[in-house]
């Protein structure tokens, strides 16, 4: 038996191996497009996406008479599979190559078309009895196919990330009602300020992380608009009338999401502002991510000479060459994710800028990194949440050293001695090295008396 069996496309001949389950324009695709060598399989949930998207299109298809019941069955069986788990290493393209993403498209085609003719009876390759082409990718196009596939994929991804975001925006809401009444100095500039307390510091956090949740959730409702239906430019040529709604209808049955057709084609295929809306709501997140990630290390430095304000779960040895150290690597991994999602979102503006007319052609680069981002944030919060914000403690004793000896509890003053009066106490008090108290009395300016009345850090952290 031959291990091979021969494929034809507009190019000609090809040998193929006999067991796979891709066809002839996979082949050449996997051969002329080795660059990230991050391949299709890599990616499930845009895999799964795809194979619903074809099912949903073959059910539409049978629906308005356009796909023989037996063949609609066996490609609906095929992707039901795929869904599950099945044939996943078939799919081997590139993430990113020419064509707009016609060889990703056409590699789910070649699968479901060959699992289908199994299905029905038949040998791998005999498309006559289903081809990837005039059954499986019937009234679609790479360039609506493959934006819709995305847009289901995205919202699988996200709602994901939503759930990990939700679960470290509940730990650090617990954290800040823990820390709810611990005084400290709080710092802008990264000099010394006025007191808050470390749970209204940490509410800030909660605060930020309500807003990216809100701002996920805004991503996905343009994301709802499928393409689909709108085949090569927008016109819908070559797809029963009734298609695109009963096709986005079928998503949303098969996802339960709220998916329905794009209003207008032509922007659902020219432009990709959906998906560059999508990563601008990840950037954003990330800025967040990677602000609360550098305050939680800043806070947790030391632990003697540092500020040290809070303590952080150690998770592992820090050096290679310095005994005993332990770094905030959580927080580093964080940060780190943060900056690659920025770039990203760099290359997803420039792509969704860039295409012409009725087409968009770089759907696989914008589809690569938007993947690619919201996966790493998803699997970065839980990374963060799980090893480093649960064990956060604040360290009493460093927090009310701080906030006893800075210089900033001055502008309790201000309105009792005025502005230069008290930038005087603390400038005299810096350059002696002496209390501000004990600096107000030598001055003339307060009594002791009046000192300690209007100096209460308690009484600083809220108007008054």
């Amino acid at each position: 038996m031959s291990n091979t069996r021969k494929e034809h496309d507009l190019l000609g001949d090809r040998d193929v191996p006999a067991d796979a389950y891709y066809g002839v324009q996979t082949l050449r695709a996997f051969e002329n497009f080795n660059i990230t060598g991050v391949r299709l399989h890599q990616f499930d949930t845009f895999i799964n996406a795809f194979a619903q998207v074809k099912k949903a299109a073959a059910l539409a298809n049978h629906e308005v008479g356009a796909l023989d019941g037996k063949i609609k069955d066996a490609i609906v069986a095929a992707c039901d599979e795929i869904i599950a788990g099945a044939l996943h290493d078939q799919f081997i393209v590139d993430m990113i190559q020419g064509g707009a993403g016609t060889s990703t498209n056409m590699n789910v085609n070649e699968v479901i078309a060959n699992r289908a003719l199994e299905i029905l009876g038949h040998q791998k390759g005999e498309y006559q009895y289903c081809h990837p082409n005039n059954h499986v990718n019937h009234g679609q196009s790479t360039n609506d196919a493959y934006p819709t596939a995305l847009h289901v994929a995205l919202d699988g991804y996200i709602e994901r990330l939503i759930g990990s975001l939700q679960k470290l925006h509940d730990s650090f809401a617990r954290k800040s009602k823990e820390f709810g009444d611990k005084l400290k100095m709080g710092r802008t500039h990264l000099q010394d300020a006025t007191p808050l307390t470390l749970g209204q510091e940490f509410s800030g956090y909660v605060a930020q992380l309500d807003h990216g949740l809100a701002r996920l959730q805004d991503a996905l409702k343009y994301l709802y608009e499928l393409p689909l239906g709108g085949t090569a430019v927008g016109t819908g040529l070559n797809s029963h009338p009734d298609f695109a709604v009963k096709a986005a209808a079928q998503l949303a049955q098969l996802s339960g999401l709220p998916f329905v057709t794009a209003p207008n084609k032509f922007e659902a295929l020219g432009g990709r502002d959906a998906a560059v809306f999508a990563s601008g709501a990840l950037k954003t997140l990330a800025a967040s991510l990677n602000k609360i990630a550098n305050d939680v290390r800043w806070l947790a430095s030391g632990p003697r000479c540092g500020l040290g304000e809070i303590k952080i779960p150690e998770n592992e040895p820090g050096s290679s060459i310095m005994p005993g150290k332990v770094n905030p690597t959580q927080c580093e991994a964080l940060s780190m994710v943060c900056c690659q999602v920025f770039g990203n979102d760099v290359t997803i503006n420039m792509a969704g800028a860039s295409g012409n007319f009725e087409l968009n052609v770089y759907m696989p680069v914008i589809a690569y990194n938007l993947l690619q981002s919201v996966r790493l944030l998803g699997d970065a919060c839980n990374s963060f949440n799980d090893h480093c914000a649960v064990g956060i403690e604040p360290v009493p004793e460093k927090i009310d050293y701080f906030l006893h000896h800075s210089l900033m509890l001055v502008t309790a003053l201000n309105r009792k001695i005025g502005y230069e009066n008290a930038a005087k106490v603390a400038k005299t008090a810096y350059k002696n090295d002496k209390s501000l108290r004990e600096t107000a009395i030598e001055l003339g300016l307060l009594s002791g008396e009046e000192f300690d009345a209007l100096v209460v850090p308690a009484d600083m952290v809220h108007p008054k």
